[in-house]
């Protein structure tokens, strides 16, 4: 099974807690604070694998969490680091977030991408110890991971894409020259997902090839496979267009080539520039090499003389030898110009903005929202006394308090922040 679109929900581990610990030891009196530091939580990337070529064994695994990072100890002692989780994916493959937003394009061996970050870790109280305060008793707690949903969009990368109308014969073009046995028959869209092959030519190297699913008029609108067969073909580095030079042929040989070109340029222009061949298939029947000939015509009017046409037979082998050299020497050509870094590249989302402080009274409940306040409370420990003064202190310093108060709130009333809940007191 092929699966070329997927929604995730993604995870990041949660910070570990602070520890409030004071140092123990025989002879030592007033050793002083000593609890260390939660570790990090660890974060969710996307790494661009060879060996994959779909989204198949992601199907069911619709929520990725990354390891929560260690609560800190005594002694000063941090905790560990969460594991971070590297999920591989195939190349090509395109990450959105839920405003369908691009997060990262990965399109090269290795390429990560940073789609869920890991809280950081809580104080511990040693880190709280002062001039002014010799005894704290005190600790943060970790933050949250960061959790989104993100939607994944695979565009196949081969060096060659074969597009066409059904029954042109790309299935039984794939199967002749490559190590690839995708179905076959006689009735239009026997292939209905991508199939890649792989093209040896000797002892001089090989490249990738990739069937597309049939191609028909209409296909930018979504006539068909449409825009699933389409964004496909946008990552091939070279395009070879094949059509069917029999007589029963629909549509015919000339109108067939032109009618792809209009698919092409309709769903993105840019495909116009995409490096292609011509080959007109089935020259095992009879007056095929007339429509041959005005097929070459018709891509000479079209393209001038940039883009060579080959016949052949896909069913007998005829002609085939020739265009596989031809394609692997086009390719070597155009692999020319590609420079590929060495260096490790993570490609990391766009900083969220902070989100300013503000107040809605909902159903005579005060909601407080704000970046800098929800991470104050998600990261004190309310149990704590010393660590409830500390946020109280905080709420009267950034002016939630004179916020809450122009708001209308009165003592007894309930206030949110995030996802704790306080009944107000002046």
């Amino acid at each position: 099974m092929f699966v070329d679109e997927l929604e995730l929900l993604v995870v990041g581990g949660r910070g570990g807690d602070g520890m409030v610990s004071f140092r123990r030891e025989k002879y030592v009196p007033k050793g002083g604070p000593d609890g260390g530091n939660g570790g990090n939580g660890g974060s969710v990337y996307l790494l661009a694998h060879p060996s994959k070529h779909s989204f198949l064994d992601l199907r069911y695994k619709r929520r990725l969490k990354a390891q929560n990072g260690g609560n800190g100890s005594t002694k000063n002692r941090h905790g560990a680091t969460g594991a971070d989780l590297c999920v591989p994916v195939p190349l090509g493959t395109v990450v959105y977030d839920d405003r369908k937003r691009l997060i990262a394009d990965l399109t090269q061996p290795g390429q990560k991408a940073l789609v869920a970050a890991g809280g950081k870790g809580g104080k511990g109280n040693a880190r709280f110890a002062s001039s002014r305060r010799r005894v704290p008793r005190l600790a943060e707690k970790g933050l949250p991971g960061a959790e989104r949903l993100i939607a994944l969009e695979l565009k196949l990368m081969a060096q060659v894409g074969l597009v066409g109308f059904p029954n042109a014969g790309k299935s039984t073009l794939l199967g002749r020259i490559s190590d690839a046995r995708p179905k076959t028959a006689s009735y239009p869209f026997t292939t209905l997902t991508p199939n890649l092959g792989v093209v040896k030519i000797g002892d001089q190297g090989n490249f990738i090839m990739a069937d597309m699913p049939g191609l028909i008029e209409g296909a930018h609108h979504g006539a068909g496979l449409g825009h699933r067969f389409l964004r496909h073909v946008e990552r091939n580095l070279l395009l070879l267009f094949l059509i069917d030079l029999s007589s029963e042929a629909q549509p015919a040989t000339e109108k067939a080539y032109r009618l792809l070109l209009d698919e092409l340029s309709a769903y993105k222009l840019k495909l116009l520039d995409s490096p292609r061949v011509v080959v007109g298939n089935k020259l095992d029947l009879t007056d095929t090499e007339k429509q041959l000939q005005a097929l070459r015509d018709c891509v000479l009017q079209t393209d001038g003389e940039n883009t060579p046409v080959y016949g052949i037979s896909a069913a007998t082998g005829e002609g085939t030898a020739e265009l596989v050299n031809y394609l692997f020497q086009r390719i070597q050509e155009l692999n020319e110009g590609i420079t590929v870094s060495d260096e490790e590249e993570v490609i990391r989302p766009l900083e969220t903005e902070e989100e300013p402080l503000a107040i809605n009274n909902v159903d005579g409940v005060f909601q407080v929202s704000g970046s800098a306040i929800e991470r104050a409370a998600a990261r004190t420990d309310f149990d704590n006394e010393d660590a409830l003064l500390r946020f109280q202190n905080y709420c009267r310093r950034s002016g939630v308090d004179r916020a809450l108060r122009k708001a209308g709130v009165k003592e007894g009333d309930t206030v949110n922040i995030g996802k704790e809940e306080f009944t107000y007191y002046d």
